[in-house]
């Protein structure tokens, strides 16, 4: 059984480094692999009695958010099993390294949940389904990813009340999808990998082959509602005219405007800290690019809140505006702090966390956001932050699992699977990973029965964090 211990000094560096090995020689690592862990052991799964209390856990991250907002946070998670899963990913990475791996390492997701899978616009303005949320990305065992995605389809399963046999279906369908894509990734060319991507054509082809007429509508419908998720549907909702100019228009616990979050020199000197954050940023794009953004000019910026597992780190949006009042960029820049894999997997090799998350998702994704970038700033308080920043909206679509029948969730989870198994093909030895998935469904159903476990275990520290907030342990208000 392969485990990896916390520890401070590792870095963790981009997979697949050094010399190039044979198809062969790459096979016959997976099988060795196999033999020394094999894949039902993936199946093994014991909350020990040595487990961190996974209150502590999430009380930890607390400490270096902004305080006003941690009970948001914490009342965000109570609400359901699912809501907790979502911001539980650090519990879960400290639960994750005391399980089998096969020593195989890709760039993770690191927060691969079945809700961080969505439509995405890319910069040629098609729609692709991609990996959306980057911010735990690290490199680290590519089977932490897959656990996390079925684990997510347990829990949303349970919360939609399916059957144990259609969450299993779910499950070992999403599975599956990862497996036999994987083992064809193996076969391809290299550049064929690279281009692979889930695009609208294929979208709609696997609605057409696998759902009902209701489906199929819902699909289409999703894929025209997500174009109009842009810069303009971003514009005209969240921002109104004061004094004939533009500005962020107040919403409560989303959006804060900086004239109504502090006042006086404090305010004038985070205007000039997140001015500085995006002219500086700037300089992480590619030229092209930093010479579009120069083309805009920033008019106004607030606070927003975001997530469930995110609520609480630093998050800005700003409003800039180009050749006239009707021409809106707006870009989110949000704190980055350290993966939660970094204390099992080990620490990034890059110098900021803001540019560890670009560079992951600019690995994992297939299409990315023209303006993605990442800047570090000195604080008011004399601390400096890393962000990254990016498009609040461009083109983003995403899938209610409340909504979804079985056939539907498991027509989704296989979606999933293939769009991950591209990510982990993309920066890992696709080759060595397929060959120890092999072709029978061993891995399949060792997952199901680590899933379904694991999805026991999120219910009871759920319930864990609700009688920490009944007994005043942790303080929560209502999302």
């Amino acid at each position: 059984m392969t485990k990896r211990k916390a520890t401070s000094k590792t870095t963790s560096k981009t997979p697949g480094a050094g010399p190039p090995l044979s198809a062969d020689e790459r096979v016959a690592l997976g099988r060795a692999a196999r033999r020394r862990t094999p894949r039902s052991a993936h199946g093994e799964f014991d909350a020990s009695a040595d487990r961190t209390d996974p209150i502590d856990v999430i009380e930890r991250q607390s400490a270096t958010r902004v305080q006003e907002l941690v009970p948001l946070r914490y009342g965000r998670m109570a609400q359901s099993p699912f809501r907790f899963y979502r911001g539980a990913a650090a519990i879960m990475a400290g639960d994750l390294a005391r399980t089998p791996d096969s020593g195989i390492r890709v760039q993770l997701c690191g927060d691969a949940h079945l809700l961080n899978f969505r439509l995405l616009g890319s910069p040629e303005r098609n729609l692709l389904f991609d990996i959306n949320d980057f911010d735990e990305t690290l490199p680290g065992p590519w089977e932490w990813d897959v656990k996390r995605l079925a684990v997510s389809l347990v829990i949303a399963a349970r919360e939609n009340s399916f059957t144990d046999d259609e969450c299993a279906a779910i499950v070992r369908a999403g599975v599956r999808s990862y497996r036999e894509q994987m083992r064809r990734f193996a076969t391809m060319r290299t550049l064929d990998v690279w281009y692979a991507r889930v695009d609208e054509a294929q979208l709609q082809a696997v609605a057409a082959g696998a759902l009902h007429t209701r489906g199929r509508k819902r699909v289409s419908a999703e894929l025209t509602k997500a174009r109009g998720r842009d810069s303009m549907r971003a514009f005209e909702k969240l921002t109104e005219v004061v004094g004939g100019e533009r500005r962020f228009a107040a919403a409560p616990r989303l959006i804060t405007p900086i004239s109504e979050l502090i006042q006086d020199k404090e305010r004038a000197a985070l205007e000039d800290e997140i001015r500085g954050l995006v002219k500086e940023y700037g300089n992480s794009l590619t030229p092209d690019r930093r010479h579009l953004l120069g083309q805009f000019r920033v008019v106004d910026m607030a606070r927003k809140v975001v997530g469930v597992g995110s609520v609480g780190m630093r998050c800005w949006v700003v409003l800039l505006l180009g050749r006239d009042d009707e021409d809106p960029l707006i870009l989110q820049a949000k704190e980055a702090g350290e993966s939660v894999l970094a204390a099992h997997a080990g620490g990034s090799e890059f110098a900021t966390q803001g540019e560890r998350v670009v560079a992951g998702q600019r690995l994992m994704q297939a299409a990315g956001d023209i303006f993605l970038g990442w800047q570090q700033v000195p604080g008011m308080d004399g601390r400096r932050r890393d962000f990254y920043v990016r498009q609040l909206l461009d083109w983003k679509g995403i899938v209610d699992p409340s909504q979804m029948v079985p056939r539907g969730m498991k027509v989704f989870a296989e979606l999933c699977g293939v769009t991950l198994a591209r990510a982990h093909a993309r920066s890992g030895d696709r080759i060595a990973i397929g060959a120890y998935l092999g072709r029978r469904d061993v891995f399949d159903r060792a997952v199901l029965r680590f899933a379904e476990s694991y999805a026991d275990l999120n219910e009871r520290d759920h319930t864990h964090l609700t009688e920490a907030i009944a007994a005043g342990r942790v303080s929560a208000v209502s999302a």
